[in-house]
């Protein structure tokens, strides 16, 4: 039988000031919607070493950063607390875009026995675009929960959304993947 985990990805609380205020409540009925499915949720956050020694200063995103952002200590690292993990709820630190980036995600999803991914996140072009595709080649089933994705860029948002996410898994919303974990037919992969 398939095992579906949902991925919450960047959901810290440097990441909300690029999206617009009405992304979190998407964000809490994803996740609340896994919760009371029994889906396992993870939650992947860009975390760096002090000093960021796991930055290589030519890397565009990530080189320029100043060495206090995205470390323990920085406040804006932190999940944001609507969104904290539960539980035994896992918590998985990424150093690069993707969230298979400099941790061990691929396999705690193996030993789950995971062979399907439904992505949440910010941003839809970095994190989201990045894992999806990823996935996709890892031969994961991937589904991105499009309501539940965010960018700064609402039209690079939709563009991903309906031109390239889509053709590698299913873009649905939150709303049609909470049907479909009711209906014996499945999520709808239409929207």
């Amino acid at each position: 039988m398939p095992r579906t985990a949902l991925l919450a990805m960047d959901l810290q609380l440097g990441h909300f000031a690029r999206v617009s205020a009405d992304y979190l409540p998407a964000a809490v009925r994803a996740l609340e919607t896994a919760r009371a499915a029994g889906i396992p949720v993870i939650h992947v956050v860009l975390r760096f070493r002090p000093g960021h020694v796991d930055a290589h200063p030519r890397n565009k995103i990530f080189g320029s950063l100043p060495s206090h952002r995205y470390v323990a200590e920085d406040p804006d690292a932190a999940i944001h607390p609507d969104l904290a993990p539960r539980g035994d709820e896992i918590v998985v630190h990424k150093n690069r875009v993707s969230a298979f980036a400099g941790n061990n995600l691929q396999q705690i999803l193996g030993v789950l026995e995971i062979d399907h991914l439904v992505l949440v996140g910010i941003a839809t072009s970095g994190i989201v675009l990045s894992t999806a595709l990823q996935a996709a080649d890892l031969d994961y089933r991937v589904t991105v929960l499009s309501d539940a994705c965010a960018d700064a860029d609402p039209e690079l948002h939709e563009a991903l959304v309906t031109k390239v996410l889509n053709r590698r898994g299913d873009a649905i919303t939150t709303s049609e993947w909470a049907a479909g974990l009711t209906d014996p037919a499945g999520p709808t992969t239409e929207g």
